[in-house]
């Protein structure tokens, strides 16, 4: 006997067993299990194990730990920015999903693209500005932990000159860059900052060429918004310092890695998702920061200073409590013109949209 045949067999069998007893025991009405909620994540660059991607990742394993049986995620890695995307997402769709997490800022206009397309399907786009009624945006305030990295790299410079590896310039990428000199400056008013743009999120060669490009240029510390720990390799073989960024990179750079502004995107993620399987979903406009658990700092190198370990402690209490903003004046641009008064800070739609570099950072932007 075949399985298959085997199987209906067994099946005939068991239904008439259960239509004879069903003329002298009362049958209970059968509840069918609600249907689990498949979710669907694009990324911009691989699931390796380091970055961007890679934490977004883990905020789709949290997903999994937390609701168990009543979902179930898939991700598509290396998505280009592009309308590549449309057929991506819509192919997530045709596959049964319902929720769909696109994790970058040029995923944007695919998403409320397709959105329109399927009125039905819950779209949450991380870091771009456009909505709809099906179409939730979320970034974070990472910028807070910019300004603590600037905090430390302001104390530990010795050439007072830090550089930054900068992907694309978008308000997200130049908010980061203009904290971390904020910071570095509250504590060293004599700290510079030069920078090299490689137009690209994820591309280690690129990275590597331009942390060496910044380290011949005086700089001693780098900082980085970009997704692979080339630039923490680098300065780990120069003896000189540097700041990881989206994952804790330290064993890419023992000694030089002081730590790094590292994202939990779960906290995000698990909230939504209880959200859409409590029927209670909205679009909404979402910006977590250290206060939420969403912005952390990786491990402080036990090299740093006790001094400096305290100050930062200090900060990252004052931010989580709202006693201190990064943003708040006084605040000069690039050319030394005061921008925000003493008192005020950079309002919240301009902080959103941020396009100026404040003072102390070199060069043109792009």
């Amino acid at each position: 006997m075949k399985r298959r045949d085997f199987l209906f067999a067994s099946g005939a069998a068991a239904f008439s067993s259960l239509s004879l007893s069903a003329l002298s025991t009362p049958v209970m009405a059968a509840t069918s299990p609600a249907p689990r909620l498949k979710i669907g994540f694009i990324y911009p660059g691989p699931v390796a194990d380091i970055g961007w991607s890679f934490q977004h990742d883990l905020g789709r394993r949290m997903l999994e730990r937390e609701f168990g049986a009543r979902i179930e995620t898939v991700f598509v890695e290396r998505v280009p920015e592009s309308p590549e995307a449309e057929r991506v997402m819509r192919q997530l769709i045709d596959d049964g999903c319902k929720m769909i997490f696109a994790t970058s800022f040029g995923f944007m206009n695919p998403v409320i693209k397709v959105a329109a397309e399927y009125p039905d399907v819950i779209f949450e786009h991380c870091s771009g500005y456009k909505t709809a009624r099906n179409v939730g945006i979320y970034q974070t305030r990472f910028y807070e932990g910019a300004y603590l990295l600037g905090t430390i790299a302001g104390r530990m410079t010795k050439t007072n000159t830090l550089g930054y590896v900068a992907p694309i310039p978008i308000p997200e990428v130049i908010r980061n860059l203009d904290a971390f000199v904020l910071g570095a400056r509250s504590v060293n008013p004599k700290v510079t900052a030069k920078v090299v743009w490689i137009n690209a999120w994820y591309d280690p060669g690129l990275e590597r060429d331009a942390a060496q490009t910044l380290i011949a240029q005086g700089v001693d510390t780098l900082y980085q918004n970009t997704d692979s720990p080339a630039a923490v390799q680098v300065a780990q073989s120069r003896n000189l310092y540097a700041f990881g960024q989206d994952s804790d990179m330290t064993r890419f750079g023992p000694n030089a890695h002081l730590t790094g502004n590292v994202l939990n995107w779960g906290v995000y993620y698990v909230h939504k998702v209880r959200q859409v399987l409590e029927g209670k979903w909205k679009s909404e406009d979402t910006k977590w920061g250290m206060k939420e658990g969403i912005v952390q700092l990786a491990p402080l190198n036990p090299a740093l200073p006790k001094d400096v370990v305290a100050l930062v402690e200090q900060r990252r209490k004052a931010i989580i409590a709202g006693t201190l903003q990064p943003f708040a004046g006084p605040i000069n641009n690039q050319a030394g013109q005061l921008q925000v008064a003493a008192g005020k800070s950079v309002p919240e739609s301009e902080l959103w949209t941020m396009k100026w570099y404040v003072e102390g950072i070199q060069g043109k932007q792009p």
